[in-house]
């Protein structure tokens, strides 16, 4: 008997020696809200989130929606982004490994507690797994929540309030080792203050090497302009609500977040293809490009494009097989991008090229009318 407790002693230690255990607790959390630009925005926030409080952030799998398939996808974290420059600004871990590895050890399945806001949906508890993809992720590691937690009034803002100390307080990592959030411990859009962490975020040379591929092979030599069109039908449904939600989506990237620069408008949600065409030419000209490339949601509007370009003998392309994300990363590398400012997906563009210090514009922004009171301002 004290053999055998002995073997299991040693193997214990054996196991735990492998695996580096955070004593500051860890935040998991499911990117439950929107596609990847949204989720982008709310893992930047999150990010900041878990270095104030100083714990070790499990990395979510990206959250897809695939035609075809009746429930999400979850696609690794590492699919699509290198771990190694996340580590430059604060200790992470991907969600495989964190359950594999370190869940048996610090949040064993009869401690697994949901923390929410407030109630959510039916009943009086987190309802964490509710619904599609909160209960396809969550099921992805084969997560079940015996209780819910609501932390309300703590909130994500960490930058304006005592909200580190607030939560490290309330929930010291010695009761509560990890913090499994029912959504983003983040806010949509980006904080401005989180919009720099965009820098940490960088493709796996998979994504790297299939948009070089496609600038040196496809494009003609010389530089080129990247534009990104949303002209779905959900696009227009959503373009309706600018009137009562002027802050609508990202529009906060280039209106600022209190409508310092304006108010959106129709023709910077959904410009018509001759102003597209308009904007696109005079990129053309000031870059002296020698090719357009074009991400669209729908419409890649090559064959109008095409014929507006014509006479300046540039060329319209765009991947054969479209993919989001190397859509991206060759809008990265523009040498001027034009994008839509309501769209998250645009924002994740515009955030990298900004920390890559390269130009970038917006459809129908700035105004006619306000690129007029600019000029006569400067004029007097």
């Amino acid at each position: 008997m004290m053999l055998k407790l002995l073997i299991h002693v040693l193997f214990s230690v054996t196991v735990s020696a492998g695996v580096d255990i955070d004593p500051n607790g860890y935040i998991l959390y499911c990117p439950c809200m929107g596609r990847f630009g949204n989720q982008a925005d709310h893992f930047l926030g999150s990010l900041a989130f878990a270095k104030a409080l100083n714990r070790t952030l499990a990395l979510p799998p990206w959250v897809e929606y695939r035609f075809g398939e009746p429930k999400s996808v979850q696609v690794p974290f590492s699919h699509y982004f290198e771990l190694e420059p996340l580590l430059k600004f604060h200790r992470v871990i991907i969600m495989e490994e964190f359950m594999e590895n370190i869940a048996p050890k610090v949040w064993p399945p009869e401690k697994r507690t949901a923390f929410c806001y407030m109630a959510r949906g039916q009943g009086t508890d987190c309802n964490a797994k509710e619904g599609n993809p909160f209960g396809p992720f969550w099921d992805t590691f084969n997560i079940d929540f015996v209780q819910s937690e609501f932390y309300g009034p703590l909130n994500y803002d960490v930058h304006h309030q005592d909200m580190a100390r607030k939560w490290n307080s309330r929930y010291p990592s010695q009761k509560s080792p990890v913090l499994a959030f029912t959504g983003a411990p983040a806010s949509f859009p980006v904080q401005l203050e989180n919009k720099d962490l965009q820098k940490f975020l960088v493709w796996t040379p998979r994504i790297v090497n299939r948009a070089i591929d496609f600038i040196r092979n496809v494009l003609p030599i010389g530089a080129f302009v990247g534009i990104h069109l949303r002209n779905g039908v959900d696009w227009t449904r959503a373009c309706e609500h600018l009137e009562h939600s002027p802050n609508l989506f990202s529009a906060p990237q280039c209106l600022g977040y209190r409508n310092e620069f304006g108010i959106a408008s129709q023709d910077m949600c959904f410009p018509t293809p001759d102003a597209i065409a308009k904007q696109v030419k005079l990129a053309v000209k000031e870059y002296h490009a020698k090719s357009v490339f074009v991400s669209s949601d729908n419409d890649h509007l090559i064959p109008f494009l095409t014929k507006a370009l014509k006479r300046m003998e540039v060329t319209v392309h765009k991947l054969a097989n479209p993919e989001p994300h190397v859509d991206l990363a060759i809008l990265g590398r523009a040498n001027y991008f034009i994008g839509n400012c309501i769209s998250s997906f645009t924002a994740f563009a515009k955030r990298e090229r900004d920390a890559n210090g390269l130009p970038s514009g917006f459809w129908g922004f700035p105004s006619n009318r306000a690129s007029a009171t600019k000029q006569k301002h400067e004029e007097l």
